[in-house]
């Protein structure tokens, strides 16, 4: 049973108890084609903290009078971090910002004083400058964009992300998303699919614990199987759990339960079994129970940084990387780093000259 898995199927998984959570289990190795788990070496850059949508679960957004909070970093600032994570053997770039930041009056006179007009060209700028002064590749992830705007993007970036989170309309009403119109569903699988005709490599995926039914979550993994089965971009599913963060307006809210966590990388292992799209878990959200999720089918730790903190989740620090192999070593795997641009999308149909040349020269497979 996989990868004809229906809504029904799924269910089923995402339903289950005592000793069939043992028997899916079991099931998902079945699907195994060798004992690596991968990582992503990078840097978490944040351009800005400024953003439009007002998520009930963010510990990221800063409002524009804080004086805290990132404006917009400068070029030099940005350089600086991508030199120091050289050093470390960072490979990824991971430039994250508030989803259109630049509708807000402070972020646009940061723009004009560095003479830009609108936010994406200066990421834009920010990317191609990381690809001439580094050996970094960039990957984006700042929300919704335009299909224009992934068209300019496309050519600076060897991957690009945005997560679904959930494909339910529902979920606009719930404090998770009712002040924030950048997560309506419609728009975040317009910006999925369009990344997917313009042949981008994409990672998405879906957060857990944020009022969502069961039937949603079989929703929305099956959104993004169907996906990837129109474009075949999606070259990674995340499976991440919300945790409250003190401060929070969801900080009293219920996390989901080690079980939820451990059925629904089940289900997406399985749903996914027939292709080759990573299941992945955030392993700094799970440090306790990280190995269990590789038992049940996650093959994938995402981007861990040994330069920079997880400005998304910021109470929750990365594991080192030497713990990373430890725990997946501990669980009978095999660590392996990856760049964030997957091997099967190393070519001329997904990449253009430049990017190719840059990432085969980081490839330790040329």
């Amino acid at each position: 049973m996989h990868s004809k898995l229906t809504k029904k199927d799924i269910l089923r998984i995402l339903n289950a108890a005592d000793s069939e959570i043992i028997d899916y289990m079991s099931q998902t190795s079945k699907y195994r084609e060798n004992n690596l788990i991968t990582y992503s070496k990078n840097v978490f850059i944040p351009l800005t903290e400024i953003c439009r949508n007002d998520c009930g679960y963010c510990n990221f957004k800063k409002n524009p009078d804080d004086p805290e909070a990132i404006i917009l970093k400068t070029k030099e600032e940005v350089l600086e971090s991508l030199k120091e994570a050289e050093q470390y053997g960072c490979k990824e770039a991971l430039f994250t910002f508030g989803e259109n930041a630049d509708e807000e009056e402070v972020v646009q006179h940061k723009l004009a004083e560095y003479g830009y007009e609108e936010m994406i060209d200066y990421i834009t700028d920010i990317c191609q400058m990381t690809l001439n002064e580094t050996s970094l590749l960039p990957h984006t992830n700042g929300g919704n964009f335009t299909f224009d705007e992934l068209t300019k993007l496309k050519e600076v970036n060897a991957s690009l992300g945005l997560m679904l989170e959930n494909s339910s309309d529902r979920l606009m009403k719930l404090p998770a998303h009712n002040k924030s119109p950048g997560k309506d569903p419609k728009l975040r699988l317009e910006t999925i699919a369009n990344a997917g005709k313009l042949k981008i490599p994409y990672t998405t995926g879906i957060l857990i614990g944020i009022g969502e039914t069961k039937e949603e979550i079989a929703e929305s993994l099956i959104a993004i199987k169907e996906l990837y089965e129109e474009y075949e971009h999606i070259q990674e599913v995340i499976i991440q759990n919300f945790t409250p963060i003190p401060g929070i307006e969801m900080e009293n809210w219920a996390e989901p339960t080690f079980l939820d966590m451990v059925r629904t990388v089940i289900a997406a292992t399985l749903l996914f079994a027939d292709t080759d799209v990573s299941i992945q878990v955030p392993p700094n959200l799970n440090n306790e129970t990280a190995q269990i999720f590789l038992l049940c089918g996650a093959d994938d730790w995402g981007g861990v940084s040994p330069v920079s903190p997880d400005y998304v989740n910021i109470t929750s620090p990365w594991p080192g990387i030497d713990e990373l192999k430890r725990l997946t070593q501990d669980a009978g795997f095999e660590l392996k780093e990856r760049l964030c641009i997957y091997e099967k999308y190393i070519n001329t149909e997904w990449l253009n000259g430049n990017l190719l040349e840059k990432v085969s020269n980081l490839s330790p497979h040329q």
